[in-house]
């Protein structure tokens, strides 16, 4: 009865029996992001329809409406969980505004972030959707892995072969191969490394901090190594990130001192390529603090409601509130020395005197149920306060919203021409610092790391030894008291920011950046006229397999029926796969292959389906292996068989980590005996 097309910029068209309506033209707006004007124009289309105008009119309010959408800036995850534990700091509002600037750019057709699926109480609901369309462009996708409980990121090495598994199964079944694949962390940087393998991509990698600096710093603080294996599995990071750098194409760092200083301490420094890229920043949202941008009515009064409820938290706080503000902002974890912040200020009254301290330790309700090293700052913090009689002079606020309330935070410090304070022991980049730097609030940071580059780029800021605590007063009270330092220190702070650290400057330079490695890396394949291992590329492709047994059935007959095989599966090869499946282990399975002159086969399935390979490479599904690992108990297996006489354990060498194999001496019910030996339920005994 009524087809409707949308044509963007062009209006749109309502198709009848009889009639077609074109929508009219109208002034052009300001557009500013095209998320959810399809939804608007659909919704008001419905709603003109069902309340009974006529097509004429309801075209012309769908076309209005959806237009207004595009003024509206959109297109990220709204109030994203940010500062509630360790895994949801900074790095996840960078990684999903790259994302977001990424999606922006013409010649990128699609980005996807995949991520863990978390269902969990603790944790807000968006966790647990499973595609987050987050604009036309990009979406999120979470792949369950090891449960659906939340898990701190150290506790999910065992899982990740199970994430990878899971996400090239996505993949298939999109139909879309990724031109590369970015990994973030090193876990994230493990599971992309196997997508590069298995699709023949490119891979980048961004470590953010890494293990060996880490490990370095934590013995240093005189932590026991065994200590710190059994809470980070540090040793098993640190060789994970030594594979990843040995297969990474690029590796993408926000400052040179993470190339120098970090990655450095690696074996396999030498293998990748470097490129540094700072990240960029919503100057809408981290706007100066002496005039007000908004776009809708809607920013404007989030923003105002954000200003005077924070404002109202902080003066609950003060006795003075009207003096300078000292502003710091960050996760209570001991690296970030938020005590030793604490510890320089309760030292000094001069500086007591002059301004108030407020420390934003993340998000709490109740400090029991935190991890051992939050636990341990936060009430550190809270015996400092209370040894040095801070009360009056510093506040320790529960929450903050990061959408709205810390733009505003900045703003109110700056025009309390006050100073943020970033102490921490290392800093790889430190992103509040730019924050707090583009709203005009001077900065004291730490003399590591990324503070180095910031403080360079934009000529603002004073870097101090986090451990001197001397030094962080000098500079606090240096800005504080002299006038003309704190404006100059702002006003560069605010223009410099603009200079150096836009996404649109990162995304430009990042495009180019891969555009050149694809170019690249299809020119090698070219090269040497052979394609690069890629059997996901072309699994995804295949609309039909050939499976079968070797032995009597595959070997066994005519050989001229086996050539006339191998010659159909290579004239139908774009299409048709072929793969077998056996009970021979992997390497017996190959060997007897090659010496048949059977076709190297897309899929290996051996070991009585224990293994599966892929391809020419024979690429190892380990994904395969943790699903079927699962209540694997081959002890417990092995002991109830003992019981059976007419069975004997074969030779080590036929033995596989998830295969058990035996000799049996052929006799009737013997397979029905041993099923019931394995199936039956026993009341397990300690050690089972």
């Amino acid at each position: 009865e009524l087809v409707i097309l949308t044509l963007g910029k062009m209006g749109s068209l309502w198709i009848t029996q009889k009639d077609c309506l074109k929508s009219p033209d109208t002034d052009p707006l300001p557009m500013k992001d095209t998320v959810g004007a399809g939804d608007a124009y659909a919704a008001m289309s419905a709603a003109g329809w069902l309340a009974g105008l006529s097509y004429e009119t309801v075209i012309c309010l769908a076309q209005e409406f959806a237009g207004r959408i595009c003024v509206i800036k959109g297109a990220l995850p709204k109030n994203m969980e940010l500062g509630y534990d360790a895994d949801t700091g900074g790095q996840i509002k960078y990684v999903v505004e790259l994302c977001n600037a990424l999606s922006r750019v013409k010649g990128i057709g699609q980005v996807d972030l995949f991520t863990r699926l978390i269902k969990d109480k603790s944790y807000s609901r968006d966790y647990s959707r499973p595609i987050e369309q987050v604009n036309d462009k990009f979406r999120i996708v979470r792949i369950q892995c090891g449960g659906r409980k939340y898990m701190r990121k150290e506790l999910l090495w065992p899982f990740m072969d199970e994430f990878a598994d899971k996400t090239i199964k996505f993949i298939q079944q999109d139909n879309k191969v990724p031109d590369l694949v970015h990994g973030h962390y090193p876990d994230a940087g493990y599971v992309t490394r196997e997508l590069a393998r298995f699709f023949g991509i490119p891979l980048v990698y961004t470590g953010h901090s890494l293990g060996r600096s880490k490990k370095e710093q934590l013995l240093k603080d005189g932590v026991n190594i065994d200590d710190i294996n059994k809470k980070l599995k540090i040793d098993h990071r640190i060789k994970m990130e030594e594979l990843i750098l040995k297969h990474a194409d690029m590796v993408i760092t926000s400052t040179n001192q993470e190339i120098e200083g970090q990655y450095g301490l690696y074996r396999s420094r030498t293998l990748p390529s470097y490129m540094v890229i700072p990240p960029g920043l919503n100057l809408e949202k981290f706007h100066p603090y002496y005039h007000d941008t908004f776009s809708t009515e809607e920013e404007k009064q989030n923003a105002l409601f954000a200003r005077a409820s924070i404002s109202q938290e902080l003066e609950r706080f003060f006795q003075h509130p009207d003096r300078p503000l000292i502003l710091a902002l960050s996760r209570p974890d001991k690296r970030k020395n938020i005590q030793g912040l604490v510890k320089a200020y309760g030292e000094d009254n001069d500086l007591q005197a002059m301004a108030n301290l407020a420390v934003f330790a993340g998000i709490r309700k109740d400090i029991s149920k935190k991890s051992d090293n939050e636990r341990d700052v936060l009430t550190q913090m809270l015996l400092l306060m209370d040894k040095y009689n801070l009360y009056g002079k510093m506040a320790i606020p529960k929450k903050h919203d990061f959408e709205h309330e810390v733009p505003e935070l900045y703003r109110i410090a700056a025009k309390k021409r006050g100073v943020f304070v970033n102490p921490a022991l290392t800093e790889p980049f430190g992103l509040t610092l730019l924050e707090s730097l583009a709203c005009g609030l001077p900065i004291v940071a730490t003399h590591d790391g990324g503070p180095k580059d910031i403080v360079a780029n934009c000529q603002s800021g004073i870097l101090v030894d986090p451990k001197d605590n001397s030094a962080i007063t000098k500079a606090i009270k240096d800005i504080i008291a002299n006038q003309d330092l704190w404006n100059e220190h702002s006003k560069n702070g605010i223009i410099k920011t603009r200079k150096h650290y836009t996404w649109e400057s990162h995304v430009k330079t990042y495009t180019k950046a891969v555009q050149l490695l694809c170019r690249k890396d299809e020119k090698s394949t070219i090269k040497v006229r052979k394609p690069k291992h890629s059997i996901g590329r072309r699994l995804v492709k295949l609309d039909h397999m050939v499976i079968t047994d070797i032995d009597n059935t595959l070997l066994g007959g005519d050989k001229k029926d086996i050539a006339s095989l191998m010659n159909l599966l290579e004239q139908h090869h774009e299409d048709l796969g072929f793969g077998v499946a056996t009970g021979r282990y992997f390497e017996s399975a190959r060997d007897v292959l090659k010496t048949h002159g059977i076709k190297t086969p897309d899929i290996i399935i051996s070991c009585v389906g224990s293994q599966i390979s892929y391809g020419k490479s024979f690429y190892h599904d380990k994904g395969w292996e943790t699903h079927i690992s699962k209540k694997w108990n081959p002890g417990l297996m092995a002991a109830r068989l003992k019981e059976i006489d007419y069975i004997r354990l074969q030779e080590d060498q036929f033995q596989r980590p998830y295969k058990l194999s035996y000799y049996m001496e052929p006799g009737k019910d013997r397979l029905a005996r041993i099923h019931h030996v394995l199936t039956r339920k026993i009341i397990p005994l300690p050690g089972e």
